[in-house]
């Protein structure tokens, strides 16, 4: 499944303290993704010559990838899965009401 996710894509949450939420991903390691707007944490700055001190910020942190799934537009979760198309190259595609829809090309983009 971690081959199908990419940073921009949108994912809903299936599990943990924010299930059910949705939000785009800003970015992606090897089996973590950070999701926006998704498990927020907060974080006390301390002072430095620059900053006063005090401040609390919030911040996205990072979830498993396993905890996310894809989503449409709509916000309906899919089950991706490969094809090739007519002109050769992979698709990623899934079934809504019994037709198969393009979700994106496997080709990274340039």
């Amino acid at each position: 499944m971690s081959k199908k996710i990419r940073k921009g894509d949108r994912v809903m949450v299936i599990s943990g303290n924010d299930k059910g939420k949705t939000g785009e991903i800003l970015a992606k390691s090897e089996n973590r993704v950070l999701v926006q707007g998704v498990n927020i944490r907060k974080k006390h700055l301390k002072r430095t010559q620059q900053t006063q001190g005090g401040r609390i910020v919030e911040m996205e942190v990072p979830i498993h990838i396993s905890n996310v799934a894809l989503t449409t537009k709509e916000g309906m979760k899919v089950r991706l899965r490969t094809k090739k198309s007519k002109s050769g190259e992979r698709e990623l595609v899934f079934q809504n009401d019994g037709k198969e829809v393009v979700y994106r090309s496997m080709k990274k983009p340039a």
